[in-house]
C-alpha cells in the first residue's frame, strides 16, 4: 500500500486540485539539500540503507509462505475496538508515562518533558476517505494533546506524518525532531525554522546534560510522492535523566539492531514495529519470526509493539500482531500490551 499511496496522491491531485494538496510537502532544496548531499548516507541523488535492501522481493509468494499468515477475509475488525479516552491534559507533567494511540503514534511524558511520536489522528493517506482508522481507534484528535516539547517524526510516509494532525498542533509544538530532508515539509507548512531539528544517522541533539535525542539507522525507505528516498528514514533514542526509550520506526531486520543494542546497553523501553508486514516486503518491515531476534539484540528491558490496530496496509489479519506478541513473550521477552489510550507507567 505504501507504493500505491503515491499513485493515489497523483490521481487525487487532479480531482481535488493542487491547492488542496499542500499535504504533499516539498522536496529538499537550497542549503538543506547541500547538507543532504554531504551525508555519507546519500549518493546518486537519494538516500541508501546500510545494507542492500530491495523494496519488493519478487521471488516470494505470499500463498506459500508460512511466516506471513494471509487472511484477506479478516483484514479489518468486525466490531468497534475497545479503547480508553484518557484526559492527557490532566496528567501531572512530572508523571513518567506513555500512551499508545494505535499504529505508530505515541505520547510520552518523561522527566518533565512531553514527546509526541509520529501522530496520525486522521487518515493514513492524503485524503480522508482512504486508509481510514478502524472504528473506535480515532478517539484522539490534536485538541486532546497538551503542549509538546518534542515532536519526533521517524519518516515522512503518510501513516507516520499526517499533515492535518501536525499543522493543527503547530502552535503547541516547541521543537520538531526529524531525519534529514523531512524538515522541508515542516518549513513549507509554516513551522518556525528555528524549531526544526534535522538529524542524520548517528547525530544527536542535546538539551543540557540531561537529555539527548539520538538519530539512528533503520532499514526502510521514503516516498511521500513518486520521488523515492529523497528524505531520510530513521529510528530514534531518547536518553533522559533517568530513562532511555528506543523508537524503532519502520524497519526490516538488519545488523543495526545489534549495533544499537551494543552501543546503548541500558535501553529501558523499546517501541518496535509489529504489523503491516508482508513477505514480499521483508527487507523494509519487521517480519514476525524475526521480532524476537531483533528484540533480544536490542536488549531492552521492556517492549511495546505498534504499527497495528488502526489501519489496514497489508494482507494479514488485523489481530495477527497479537499472536506475535505472545510469541515474543514465549521467548522470555517482557512485552507490554496496552489498549489504545491506556496509561502505561514507565517506572
Amino acid at each position: 500500500m505504501k507504493i500505491l499511496i503515491p499513485l493515489i496522491v497523483i490521481a487525487t491531485a487532479g480531482t481535488v486540485g493542487i491547492c488542496n494538496m499542500k499535504s504533499l510537502g516539498k522536496l529538499p532544496k537550497g542549503e538543506r539539500l547541500k547538507r543532504i548531499e554531504a551525508s555519507k548516507n546519500y549518493r546518486d541523488g537519494k538516500f541508501w540503507n546500510k545494507e542492500h535492501t530491495p523494496q519488493f522481493d519478487h521471488k516470494k509468494n505470499n500463498d506459500s509462505d508460512t511466516a506471513n499468515n494471509q487472511n484477506k477475509v479478516n483484514r479489518k475488525p468486525l466490531q468497534t475496538i475497545e479503547t480508553i479516552k484518557t484526559d492527557l491534559h490532566s496528567i501531572d507533567k512530572d508523571s513518567n508515562i506513555i500512551v499508545w494511540f494505535g499504529h505508530s503514534s505515541y505520547y510520552i511524558q518523561l522527566d518533565g518533558k512531553r514527546y509526541l511520536i509520529d501522530p496520525v489522528f486522521y487518515a493514513a493517506s492524503p485524503v480522508s476517505f482512504i486508509m481510514k482508522p478502524f472504528p473506535g481507534t480515532d478517539i484522539y484528535k490534536p485538541c486532546d494533546i497538551p503542549n509538546i516539547d518534542y515532536l519526533i517524526i521517524t519518516h515522512d510516509h503518510w501513516d507516520h506524518l499526517d499533515y492535518k494532525t501536525v499543522t493543527e498542533l503547530r502552535d503547541r509544538i516547541a521543537n520538531v525532531v526529524c531525519p534529514l530532508g523531512v524538515g522541508q515539509h515542516f518549513e513549507y507548512w509554516k513551522f518556525d525554522t528555528n524549531k526544526i531539528i534535522e538529524l542524520d544517522w548517528d547525530e544527536c541533539s542535546t538539551a543540557g546534560d540531561q537529555l539527548k535525542i539520538h538519530c539512528l539507522p533503520a532499514r526502510h525507505f521514503s516516498n511521500r510522492s513518486l520521488r523515492m528516498n529523497r528524505t531520510l528514514w530513521a529510528s530514534f533514542l531518547i536518553q533522559s535523566q533517568s530513562y532511555t526509550i528506543y523508537i524503532g520506526g519502520d524497519s526490516g531486520y538488519g545488523k543495526h539492531y545489534k549495533e544499537i543494542g551494543e552501543r546503548f546497553p541500558n535501553i529501558d523501553l523499546a517501541l518496535l514495529e509489529n504489523g503491516q508486514y508482508n513477505i514480499k516486503w521483508q527487507y523494509i518491515h519487521l517480519m514476525p519470526h524475526l521480532m524476537p531476534k531483533a528484540a533480544k539484540e536490542l536488549g531492552a528491558r521492556r517492549f511495546i509493539t505498534g504499527h497495528h490496530l488502526k489501519f489496514t496496509l497489508s494482507e494479514h489479519s488485523w489481530n495477527e500482531p497479537y499472536k506475535n506478541i505472545e510469541a515474543m513473550r514465549a521467548e522470555g521477552l517482557d512485552v507490554i500490551d496496552p489498549k489504545i489510550g491506556e496509561i502505561v507507567e514507565l517506572k
